[in-house]
């Protein structure tokens, strides 16, 4: 840690007053660092010492831009690891750097304790830096160039997994040798006769034949791989794909990986809201100054700041929060507040339980942004914060309202939080037309895919695949299936 004397004592006050609330962390460190070592630190991931790849250099250069022209600032950067680790910009003032201090311990309690993040690697740090020795390793023995375009097709198929797959055991964690037992073997077919007559009946010849017929339709029984779909395609893809040996290894890190940044993606809306409701309680209860007061609402406000088209998590996420943390200090949940249709008893409601620091630490444990908005999003709170669906109207050239509805809205937040508003594909054959090709499947839910970007994955798979690859989808209510055999792109309709 390379903190100056007064941010370290600052730090040290900030970590007192989050402990005063009950926020529990792991112990997290903090970096000073300058403003183009943030931007680097950032298009990593996080991460300094991941592995090379063109893809986080366009990264820094987007970040860099836009801090040059005044178009975005980083103010937090915080890792989910243990110990935790904070990066603060060496330019910031002393508020900003308070409020930073302050969101970050919302975020490393976030990290600990909820449930998503249970899985998670703890030392992802030195994961990371184990992952980027082992592909630049790959590099030297095999060329930069193979390498890294490589791990760019594996990179284009990062979100080609299963994001439940951590916490259902939907496979055996190794293969078992299949044993036939006696209840699974089919006898082969004999016609029924007198003992004495059995040999004319059932001769050898017969028998023999019948045998063979049996056999084969065990083995085209078993023959099918996947037995069952598979989402979890970057898997399926290790366990089935010709890889060499170096490449299956690239691409189980970028599985790895992805499943490491997964959580993130599904809390979101939490995590920040969570950091922001902690950071805003800190700074106003306990440790801001009168002199700070004008920067600090400054600087606030612009984080919760909502422009028009779209969401600000931060915004969302606190406010939420805080509607829960009423809620239920005031009772307004159950039977008997569900059931009363009278408008100025529910406003005027009030039962003083005093439960609601209790249930949002029970609800930061145990959701994530899915089950959050689907529990907790009101008709009275999508009213008071003005929540409608937007649309961008080409005639007009502007976002206009297209619905003010409550069930509008909350479906239209929900769809988009579904695994990050990615289509769910699935594997469903990988020996389609009896050739090896692998026949894929999107689970169509009312949103067709955008074609071109589906033809770039198809493309992509079959660099790792090394035969055709199909893709069964949904395009204007007509169902397609998708094609790539190596050279061409085909697309016919299938009933």
């Amino acid at each position: 840690m390379n903190l100056p004397q007064e941010l370290a004592k600052t730090k040290d006050e900030i970590k007192r007053y989050a402990e005063g609330y009950r926020l529990d962390f792991f112990e997290t460190i903090f970096e000073i660092v300058e403003f183009d070592e943030l931007n680097e630190v950032a298009s990593y991931g996080g991460f300094p010492t991941r592995y090379p790849h063109w893809r986080f250099g366009m990264e820094y250069d987007e970040l860099a831009k836009g801090y040059s022209y005044g178009l975005q600032k980083i103010y937090e950067l915080v890792i989910n690891n243990d110990p935790c680790y904070a990066y603060l910009m060496k330019c910031n003032n002393l508020v900003d750097q308070k409020l930073v201090m302050a969101h970050v311990y919302g975020h490393c309690d976030f990290f600990k304790n909820n449930l998503w993040f249970d899985h998670t690697n703890r030392k992802m740090m030195d994961e990371m830096a184990n992952h980027a020795t082992q592909i630049r390793r790959y590099c030297e023995k095999y060329g930069e160039e193979v390498v890294e375009d490589f791990v760019e097709v594996c990179l284009s198929l990062e979100n080609l997994i299963d994001l439940h797959s951590p916490y259902i055991q939907r496979r055996p964690d190794k293969p078992k040798m299949i044993v036939e037992s006696e209840s699974e073997f089919v006898a082969p077919l004999k016609l029924k006769s007198k003992d004495y007559m059995d040999s004319y009946i059932n001769p050898a010849h017969f028998l023999d034949e019948q045998r063979k017929i049996t056999e084969q339709k065990q083995k085209e029984k078993k023959r099918k791989i996947p037995e069952i779909p598979e989402r979890d395609v970057l898997q399926f893809l290790l366990d089935q794909a010709p890889l060499d040996r170096w490449q299956a290894d690239v691409l189980s890190i970028i599985r790895e990986e992805a499943y490491y940044f997964a959580p993130q993606g599904q809390t979101k809306i939490m995590n920040e809201g969570w950091a922001t409701y902690w950071h805003s309680k800190i700074m106003t209860e306990k440790c801001l100054t009168d002199a700070e007061v004008i920067d600090y609402a400054d600087h606030h406000s612009g984080t919760l700041l909502t422009g028009t088209g779209r969401l600000n998590p931060y915004k969302l996420g606190v406010e939420l929060f805080r509607d829960i943390e009423e809620r239920w200090n005031k009772g307004k949940f159950g039977k008997e507040y569900d059931e009363c249709d009278d408008w100025n008893t529910r406003k005027n409601w009030d039962k003083k339980l005093g439960l609601g620091q209790q249930k949002i630490f029970e609800v930061r444990k145990l959701y994530n942004d899915l089950m959050f908005i689907d529990a907790f999003l009101t008709p009275e709170f999508c009213r008071e914060h003005r929540l409608f669906v937007y649309n961008y109207n080409d005639r007009t050239d502007m976002y206009e309202i297209s619905e003010r509805d409550f069930k509008a809205v909350k479906e239209k937040l929900l769809f988009s939080l579904t695994n990050f508003g990615q289509p769910f594909i699935r594997v469903e054959d990988a020996n389609y037309f009896n050739r090896g090709e692998l026949y894929l499947i999107h689970e169509h839910d009312g949103v067709d895919l955008k074609i071109d970007e589906a033809k770039e994955t198809l493309t992509n798979l079959y660099k790792v695949w090394s035969r055709p690859v199909h893709l069964e989808t949904v395009i204007d209510e007509v169902k397609i299936i998708l094609s790539f055999n190596g050279q061409d792109h085909d697309e016919r309709e299938i009933e």
